[in-house]
């Protein structure tokens, strides 16, 4: 069955790091472009980045653009955030998702918290 697993995430201060991956099975991963969406507490879900299937270019929310890294390994399904000088604005739940052509897949889900 196809799966996307999000890991990495947990309680942080406010300027540390934290990396989160996604884990993927079921498919055809290098066919799909990775995304990442977040939904903050009240918020409505906004999409954080996305890379395309080879890794050759990325897009960022605007908010995070110099602080997230988004990157993939092909070889290991596998997708990443990598985030930097977090902020308490960053408390959300993040998700990855799949896509290509039609088909769209979504993970569970992580919590991600920044606060002292």
């Amino acid at each position: 069955q196809v799966q996307l697993v999000e890991s990495g995430g947990g309680l942080v201060q406010p300027g540390d790091s934290l990396r989160l991956s996604c884990a993927a099975s079921g498919f055809t991963f290098r066919d799909y472009a990775m995304h990442w969406y977040r939904q903050g507490p009240g918020k409505k879900r906004e999409l954080v980045g996305v890379i395309t299937t080879t890794g050759s270019s990325t897009i960022y929310l605007d908010s995070v653009k110099g602080r997230f890294t988004i990157s993939r390994d092909n070889a290991k399904n596998t997708a990443y955030l990598q985030m930097s000088s977090l902020k308490p604005e960053d408390t959300a739940v993040y998700y990855c998702s799949a896509r290509h052509r039609v088909y769209e897949y979504w993970g569970q889900g992580i919590q991600v918290t920044v606060s002292s």
